[in-house]
């Protein structure tokens, strides 16, 4: 909560409060010349230890982990990169990459800029419209899908756009193809697209996921990968000496999931990649890494699950104990006393009863955790953290290509999203929007130069369109959305996001979202979690239900209104949840309610749910 919602009266009023600090400047830590590009930095990597481990590669069969070295890697990058050139690629052509998180989706990446071609990330889970935009956007003739499924859908939008589409298909032997198509192209045809390239070609066209209306293409270039890349392995070189081990399971189609790789693969760590989720737990367990990409839900799930598998007894009551004494012992370590011998006692004993089992999930040696994409609660940073599993927020945008700003082992302040990045600069406008300008920053929306103009303001800044603060440290707070803040009735404004990121901790609770814009008061539509859900009724004796019954179950809601309860004694009266709604249904990609890369899409969600917004109020908005 900021300053000024503790201040805020019952009336809702605010106290207005300066900024502590309106820009915060990171420093220069490494400069990059004209032709440092990704290929050169992995040819840097492959220069320092060629035999030295750069990957690790699970075998389907046995399950275990094949080494590959950074000399082993490079090999294989260039045959594919002469297979594509091979395929009748030219310099600049664009290629899209439909894949879950694996391998074969790295080694495309890095032969595609080997290969001087712009390589374009398609979600598995798009829709045939969604992958239609974006052939037809970025005038893409070449498409490597994974799956027979995923490349049948590729081809159908390929035939409803009217293009003439090469689609190969991972699981029906794509990187066999190309290696056989290159095998008549030498390798001084690879070399001689890498030395065109500088750091102003184009690396990579993202699209934005598309929150707010149709999808982006976010032009990334070398530079903008090179500069931040080059300064984050000196900023935060904790997660990339010879013995880090990254296991991603993010797709690779969400810009900080391809930042963090490339930071390693350039960097001198080692990289695995799960695209099951289901084997993610088994996969952690085995490949060990020490540390991990996640997003907020995967911590909320594995606390939630810890607390519901203790059941309802004495088992439950030491849970909630010891997950207590973690964030206790958390909080005192940022105070100049630090824990007290009780409290560290106390932990102790804790982390042979508890803590351990929750720190072996994640394979026993994870030393941090990075988390983006959305704000985690205070509460459960400080949980990990007790418990000897520090999360370090952080904050970018696509259109940043990945971090703007990111809490260290070393600055570190929980409840906040780090200090700028290396080389990264950060203000506040006016308007309490934060804004951003770096090496980092993207160079344009694809053919939109309106929306490129719109992105920025007259001195050059990148506006963000989130709502934020710096203070006297340089540490960014994320306080929500521009376009989300609500309005009510009586001129009240109110961030939705912080009534939301406290009540998703709950086991009951799939997604939240706040309403209340031109209304007299503000309320909430709820989902349930299904998996969770089952856990919880069993806990409390009662029999299994479908989502549908669990809605209206008087237990159910009556949990639910304790935990909003208690998500209101955080902002003041004006602000707090007074009526709520549990949805029968859950908010998902393929009802239009979620992004690829899991955010609400509130417009959506407020217009296919207006009708039970109306029934919190009694009625549709008046209109004047």
């Amino acid at each position: 909560m900021s300053e000024a919602e503790e201040k805020a009266d019952e009336t809702g009023e605010e106290t207005p409060v300066v900024t502590e600090a309106l820009e915060w400047s990171a420093p220069v830590l490494a400069r990059v010349d004209d032709h440092d590009t990704i290929p050169n930095q992995l040819l840097q990597r492959v220069q320092r230890g060629p035999r030295r481990a750069l990957a690790e590669v699970k075998e389907p069969m046995t399950g275990t982990w094949r080494t590959v070295t950074a000399g082993q890697f490079y090999d294989y990058v260039t045959k594919i990169a002469q297979g594509l050139i091979g395929s009748g690629l030219g310099m600049g052509d664009r290629i899209a990459i439909m894949s879950r998180t694996r391998y074969d989706w790295m080694v495309l990446d890095f032969a595609c800029w080997s290969a001087g071609l712009v390589p374009i990330p398609i979600y598995e889970t798009s829709s045939r419209a969604q992958i239609e935009f974006m052939l037809k956007d970025a005038d893409i003739h070449f498409v490597i899908a994974e799956s027979v499924v995923m490349a049948n859908l590729v081809a159908a939008a390929a035939e409803s756009a009217g293009l003439d589409v090469t689609v190969l298909s991972l699981d029906q032997g794509a990187m066999d193809t190309l290696e056989s198509a290159g095998a008549s192209v030498p390798v001084k045809e690879v070399d001689a697209r890498i030395t065109q390239l500088t750091l102003d070609s184009i690396a990579t066209i993202v699209y934005t996921s598309g929150t707010t209306g149709t999808p982006k293409g976010t032009e990334i270039t070398h530079g903008n990968f090179a500069d931040i890349n080059a300064n984050s392995h000196i900023w935060m070189p904790e997660a990339c000496h010879p013995k880090s081990r990254m296991l991603l399971f993010l797709p690779l189609a969400h810009i900080l999931a391809r930042f963090l790789q490339v930071y390693v693969v350039t960097g001198d760590g080692v990289i695995g990649h799960t695209s099951d989720l289901k084997d993610l737990l088994p996969d952690l367990g085995t490949f060990k890494p020490t540390f991990l990409l996640v997003v907020p839900r995967v911590l909320e799930k594995i606390y939630n699950s810890a607390d519901a598998q203790t059941g309802s007894g004495a088992k439950n009551r030491l849970f909630r104990a010891a997950a207590n004494t973690a964030v206790e012992y958390s909080k005192s370590l940022d105070t100049p006393e630090g824990p007290s011998r009780t409290l560290s006692i106390q932990r102790k004993l804790f982390e042979a009863l508890v803590y351990s089992k929750i720190t072996g999930l994640v394979g026993g040696n994870v030393e941090i955790i990075i988390c983006g994409g959305a704000p985690l609660s205070t509460h459960l940073a400080h949980f990990y953290r007790g418990i000897g599993l520090p999360v370090m927020e952080g904050y970018g945008l696509t259109e940043t290509t990945g971090p703007i700003s990111v809490n260290t082992p070393h600055l570190t302040k929980i409840g906040t999203v780090g200090p700028p990045i290396a080389p990264m600069r950060v203000k506040i406008s006016d308007e309490g929007e934060v804004l951003a300008k770096g090496p980092s920053i993207f160079v344009g929306y694809h053919d939109r130069p309106d929306l490129t103009e719109a992105a920025f303001d007259e001195d050059g800044w990148f506006r963000t369109g989130d709502l934020g603060s710096i203070d006297k440290d340089g540490y960014v707070r994320i306080t929500g959305r521009m376009k989300e803040v609500i309005v009510t009735a009586g001129g009240k404004n109110v961030i939705p996001s912080t009534l939301e990121d406290s009540l998703r901790g709950h086991p009951l609770i799939g997604e939240v979202v706040v309403v209340g814009d031109k209304r007299p008061f503000i309320g909430a539509l709820i989902t349930l979690d299904d998996e969770m859900m089952q856990v919880w009724l069993k806990n409390k004796g009662l029999p299994s239900m479908t989502v549908a019954e669990a809605a209206r179950n008087p237990e159910v809601r009556a949990s639910l209104a304790q935990a909003i309860e208690r998500a209101n004694e955080g902002v003041s009266r004006a602000e707090s949840i007074r009526k709520f709604e549990v949805l029968s249904t859950a908010f998902t990609e393929a009802n239009g309610m979620m992004t690829p890369s899991m955010k609400v899409k509130r417009s959506s969600v407020l217009k296919k749910h207006a009708g039970d917004i109306d029934a919190l109020y009694g009625g549709p908005v008046e209109q004047d």
